[in-house]
This record gives C-alpha cells, structure tokens and sequence, in this order.
C-alpha cells in the first residue's frame, strides 16, 4: 500500500518536534505539518527537570545549552498571608506560611544530569526543537494547516493539508496528533471533554527591568520560578525569567472572575496584582513589553487519545491547569513514550490501537497524577508553603514538581496530601480549616481522564 511518509505529524510545538526527533533517529520517514511560522510567541516557558532526558535522548541540549536560557535551579512560592498561625505539627521553617521554596538537587533524578532545568522563550526554544527534527531527517512545512484526516481506510490515513486556497492529500501510515490546545483530531473525532473543575483563564504580559530580588524569599534565589499566592479565592501569578531583564508576569484565576473584567485585560491584571502591594510596586516600576494577552479554557481531556493509526500527545491529548509549569514536560514525554510504541508498531508492521496500550496507561498515570496534585495543591492554597517545608514530605513532594510521575507506584506525596486536607477539612474548629482553598475534585471528574 502507498503512502508518502511513514508517520504524519500534525503540530511542530515541543510535542511534534520531539516526536518527530524520535522518529527520524530510529529511520521511520516523518512529516511534520505547522500551521504557524516560527518563531512565534507562546506561554508555558518554564520548564522542569523531566524534560532533561528527552532533550539528551534526541540529542537537542547542547542546542539548547548554547541559546543561553536562564538556568533554573528551583521554584518558590509568596503567600499573602504570613500571619504566624500555629503550624500544628508542621516542621516549616522561621518564615512559616509565608514563602517555601525548594531546590531540584534536593533529589537525584533518573536520567538527569545536571542540577538544574531552564526558563524558555517559547519562541526561540520551540524553533530550536523544530529545526532540530529537522536537522535528523524530518520534513518541515510551516504555514501549512491540516484541516482534517480521513480514517476510511486505517491502513492509510489521509491527511487533508490546507496551504492557502489550496487543499492537498498526504497518505502516511499513522497520525501523530501534537495539534496543541487546538486539539485537531479531538474536535475532529469528537473526543474532547472540558474539565468539570479547571476552567481557569490567564492574562500576561513581558515586563523588562522588574527587580526580581524584591520578590524573592532570599537574593540567591531571584532567578526561581515564582508563584505568588493572591488573596482572592483560587487565583495566583506566575513569574518566571526570559533573559537577564526581561520578566514573564502573569495573573491566573476563576473563568467566573475573568468573565467580569474580559473587557479589560489591563485592569483586570492591574486589579489583581493590586492585592499584593510589593508586587504591585516591583512591576509598576518596570516597563511592559509586551501587550497584555488573555489565556482561556485551561484544562480538558480526551475519551480516548488512541486508534488504529493514531495518536494524541501533549496539550492535543490533554492539558491540565499549568501552575507547576507541567505543559512542555508532559508534552515531551509523551512524545517519547508514544514514540517508544510507534516505532514497535512500524518493525511489526501493525498500527492497530492495541499497540498503544503502554502508551496510554503511562500518560493517563502521569497526567491523573498531576491532576490529583494540582486538585489538592488548590485546596492545601497557602498551606502548601508549610507543607513542602516538613522534611516528613518535602523529598516526595519534590519528585513531583520535578515532573517524575510516571512510574508505577502512586508518588506518597498525593497519599500525605489528601491525608492532610482530610484532617483539616472534616475538622471545623481546625485552626487551619479556613485556610483551605474553594476547589473540590470528586472522584467521577477526575475518572473523566
């Protein structure tokens, strides 16, 4: 049976260009259809230490090394409420629920070699990766658009490729979809499932000449990624280092708050930040250089992220609230363990569904992993900064915000986590029970995924 490439992949963001680099190094002839042209802006731009053995595996970190991205050795989190509540049993240290912070050499990781990971220019670290595929063998068209794949005969997917006016047909043996949170083949198939719970929006911007170390915990640590609790129910802000002066800012809240100020992204943004003064005061002292963009309909799934000569992976196979900057990172191991099948599935001959099993049990592990973690983290809110200080939790906890979730045990920090918010949350007179965040994950919406 004819077909132009053995292996059609729609999306050229960390997902595709991955999956095509593992593709092309094993032989197996790649396409690669991107609707965009980069470079191109793009949010999700810290990453965690499980993206270092995928970029070793492909070959891609001394690229990657030599761009010069802000190496980040950590991660850190500001509460609004340093009150000096009792910790009950918690061991935090001096500065109690206010600040926690945690460094990735804590732990030694699989597969990982150095002690830290990088913050990213999505534009400048997604070209990279593209032009790294490419480098291997894979062929790139940019600005070209699928528009839909025909199944009719499994054995041969169509790929229907808009390039302007114009619509042409590409016969592969498989389909990868890494279409992003345009989620082609999700929307095509009818698949797509909006999370019940995350429906968070997002509006951020690029600030130059922000002085990190007045936000930080410590001067050393102005480099980290930062999360700032807000006093406003479920809501935070990212901040995260592009270069040397230039600044990644951005407000996270409820789409029920976000409906209120769509209008004004601006003010929105002003009016959160406003409820933490010294951050209000850092960033009104730099200058913004970028315009203000909006980020909605944050978290979905899929029913199924596999069938007969086809795959989803990455934000097109699922995407969960972003606050422990998972997206590159389950974007590019699930392109590592798709491809481990897909290339099994082409020396046997046989790209039937089956043959993804292991695939799908290791994303849907990993990724309800996450979601489980996230879920808690928002009702733990600022307890978590007491939490991820205990030294009974803080190595476990710590392997998951290093992004190491798909093994085959449930990671103890999720078994510590939901023990706790148990005791405080069945506990009214608890001193800690009014501190609990407002969302709640029941069973059936987390099964959804």
């Amino acid at each position: 049976m004819s077909h132009d490439y053995d292996i059609g992949v729609i999306g050229g963001g960390p997902a595709g260009s991955t999956a095509a680099s593992y593709l092309a190094k094993a032989g197996l002839s790649v396409a690669v259809f991107e609707s965009k042209l980069f470079p191109r802006e793009h949010v999700g731009e810290s990453l965690v230490p499980a993206t270092t053995p995928v970029l070793l595996d492909i070959g891609a970190m001394d690229k990657i090394e030599a761009a010069g991205f802000p190496r980040k050795y950590g991660a850190a989190w500001t509460s609004a409420r340093a009150d000096g509540v009792d910790p009950l049993g918690f061991q935090v240290h001096d500065h109690g629920l206010g600040a926690a912070d945690v460094l990735f050499n804590e732990r030694d990781q699989l597969g990982v070699d150095r002690d830290y990971t990088f913050h990213v220019d999505r534009g400048k670290f997604d070209l990279i990766l593209l032009k790294h595929a490419e480098s291997l063998g894979a062929k790139v068209f940019s600005g070209v658009r699928v528009r839909e794949v025909d199944f009719a005969d499994p054995g041969r997917p169509v790929l229907r490729i808009g390039i302007g006016p114009v619509t042409t047909e590409v016969g592969v043996r498989m389909v990868v979809d890494a279409s992003g949170r345009e989620t082609m083949l999700g929307r095509q198939l009818k698949v797509k499932v909006p999370d019940p719970v995350f429906n968070q929006y997002a509006v951020h911007s690029w600030f130059g000449g922000l002085d990190r170390e007045a936000l930080a915990n410590d001067r050393n640590q102005a480099e980290y990624i930062f999360i700032h609790f807000l006093p406003i129910s479920d809501s935070w802000v990212w901040q995260i280092p592009i270069t040397d002066t230039i600044t990644s800012v951005g407000v996270v809240t409820q789409k029920a708050r976000f409906k209120e100020n769509k209008d004004d992204l601006e003010g929105f943004f002003w009016e959160s930040v406003g409820s933490r003064p010294a951050l209000f005061d850092a960033l009104k002292n730099a200058e913004r250089v970028r315009p203000f963009k909006a980020e909605g309909d944050y978290s979905y799934g899929m029913r199924k992220v596999c069938d007969d000569g086809m795959v989803m992976i990455g934000d097109a196979a699922r995407f969960v609230d972003p606050i422990f900057s998972s997206g590159v990172s389950v974007a590019m191991n699930s392109a590592r363990l798709a491809c481990a099948d897909i290339i099994a599935a082409a020396e046997a001959g046989d790209f039937r569904a089956d043959r993804f099993a292991g695939y799908v049990t290791k994303l849907r592990r990993g990724v309800s992993n996450w979601y489980e973690f996230i879920s808690i983290y928002y009702r733990l809110n600022i307890l978590f900064t007491a939490f991820v200080q205990d030294p009974r939790y803080r190595i476990d906890v710590l392997k998951m915000l290093q992004g190491d979730v798909y093994d085959d045990q449930e990671p103890q920090a999720l078994v510590a986590m939901r023990e706790f918010v148990k005791t405080v949350e069945d506990d009214p007179g608890h001193l800690w029970h009014g501190l609990l965040g407002n969302l709640k994950v029941s069973p059936d919406s987390k099964a959804l995924f």
